[in-house]
């Protein structure tokens, strides 16, 4: 792994709007590499971020003529619900509007490697599989790196060589901001309602996350989710364009790679047995597992070492992981959960549990999830749309308290579990999290230093008459 020369953008102008993990790093990364780089953040006062990197300068965007380009922080609307002013500024002038991914690609080009570039999307299981297909291809012995929106920033990422494989999760808000870049492969998981506010509806939703297929052409790889609507349809219209197609799912139907019963299988034969890798569970990580295999093995990863590389991979943090036991109950982060159809995921892999949830809900809230009630014991609700998810808890008679915050609720969780004998106290909260934490890791964190001191105190020794 390289370092970038530091003239591929000598002569170019270009803003940088947002300095959070992506913004700073590409402002940083830019001005590296020769840029010229104006950076600003509504946060800011009037003067430099401490952690400002030299050769960037930091002042309000008041007026993008003479700028080559916009490098927006993913959050940053530039169409709906409403355009940033700065953004409106840069569509009226004619200056593209793009993501930090789309210069990692044009700086890998110009600095002269021919690395491949896979791209991961999908409502849900994207950052399991991102992480995994690269844990996978490091395994093979394949220079590997992943990033993009599960972390690190694409353009804090080194330069590969030509051997080398970028995979890079990418959100329907980086897809609406691709220009030029190609992806050799690219999956498509599946499609569940979610950001509606950002994308208008569901068209307008899965419009952006096909955005993965722009570009593509004879020689690369699609891979499918065997539940997208109109997969075939799809499928159909990739394959007019030369692109090889892969239909992968994480039950025994999917015609290219499948799993059944546990084992993982391609239309050659079993490749690994998924009962040896306790980091990827239920039927949603075989579909991770599933599209991570179909690609690896197009990138050339042998399928004798999969099952052990499988095997060794630890999970993402926040993805359902067991995080502390007390009393022989487990506690589950499962953070990540932001909407109902990631919450179904994790449920589904328990046959009784206490329901930690709440926060802010998406569109529809828990109403899908109805199915998976009859294993919730008692449900302990948190944020604010708290009263909503009670309304349809009420609805289907689950018995539930709302106790506000994360403080209240493990403890509470905890009594309850002891109490109705229940193994499982499960944190999925189905909802975001930006009305009492500042993303879903500060939640889960927040979650995990809390079942910490729980099991500190209950395994403390006690004075007699205590």
């Amino acid at each position: 792994m390289n370092t970038f020369p530091t003239d591929l953008f000598t002569g170019q102008h270009i803003a940088v709007l947002g300095l959070g993990r992506n913004g700073m790093a590409a402002a940083r990364a830019l001005g590296a590499m020769g840029a010229r780089v104006q950076a600003w953040d509504d946060t800011l006062s009037g003067h430099a971020p401490p952690d400002a990197p030299a050769g960037v300068s930091f002042a309000p965007l008041v007026d993008m003529a003479g700028f080559d380009a916009l490098v927006m922080s993913p959050g940053i609307p530039h169409i709906l619900p409403a355009p940033h002013p700065v953004a409106a500024m840069a569509r009226a002038a004619g200056v593209p509007i793009v993501s930090d991914a789309e210069f990692l690609f044009r700086a890998v080009r110009r600095a002269g490697s021919h690395a491949r570039f896979v791209g991961v999307t999908g409502t849900n299981g994207k950052s399991t599989t991102t992480v995994l297909l690269a844990h996978l291809l490091d395994h093979a012995g394949i220079p590997a790196i992943a990033g993009g929106n599960l972390g690190p920033a694409a353009l804090s990422l080194p330069l590969l060589p030509d051997n080398g494989v970028y995979v890079l999760e990418m959100s329907s808000y980086m897809l609406e901001r691709l220009d030029r870049m190609h992806f050799d492969a690219a999956c498509l998981l599946n499609l569940t309602p979610d950001h509606l506010d950002r994308h208008g509806d569901m068209a307008g939703y899965s419009r952006a996350k096909l955005h993965i297929f722009d570009r593509q052409g004879t020689g690369d790889l699609a891979v499918l989710g065997d539940t997208l609507p109109d997969c075939a349809g799809l499928t159909a219209d990739l394959r007019a364009r030369g692109i090889d197609v892969m239909v992968a799912g994480g039950g025994a139907d999917a015609p290219d790679m499948s799993v059944h019963d546990g084992l993982l299988r391609d239309r050659t034969g079993v490749i690994a047995d998924l009962a040896h890798a306790p980091s990827l569970p239920g039927a949603h990580n075989a579909e991770n597992a599933a599209t991570a295999t179909a690609i690896a093995l197009w990138l050339g990863c042998p399928r004798t070492i999969i099952g052990a590389a499988m095997a060794s991979f630890d999970g993402l943090a926040h993805r359902q992981k067991t995080i502390g036991t007390i009393d022989g109950i487990r506690f589950i982060d499962d953070s990540k959960a932001t909407n109902a159809d990631a919450a179904a995921r994790a449920m589904s892999c328990h046959e009784r549990m206490i329901w930690i949830a709440g926060g802010i809900a998406k569109a529809g809230g828990i109403a899908d999830l109805v199915p998976l009630f009859d294993r919730v014991a008692h449900a302990f609700l948190i944020g604010r749309d708290a009263p909503e998810l009670a309304h349809t808890l009420r609805a289907q008679g689950v018995a539930h308290t709302i106790v506000g915050t994360l403080d209240h609720a493990v403890p509470a969780a905890l009594s309850a579990a002891r109490t109705l004998h229940t193994p499982v106290v499960l944190l999925s909260p189905a909802c975001a999290s930006f009305d009492q934490f500042t993303g879903f890791e500060a939640r889960g964190q927040h979650f995990a230093g809390l079942v910490s001191a729980l099991a500190a105190d209950a395994h403390a020794p006690r004075r007699d008459g205590a």
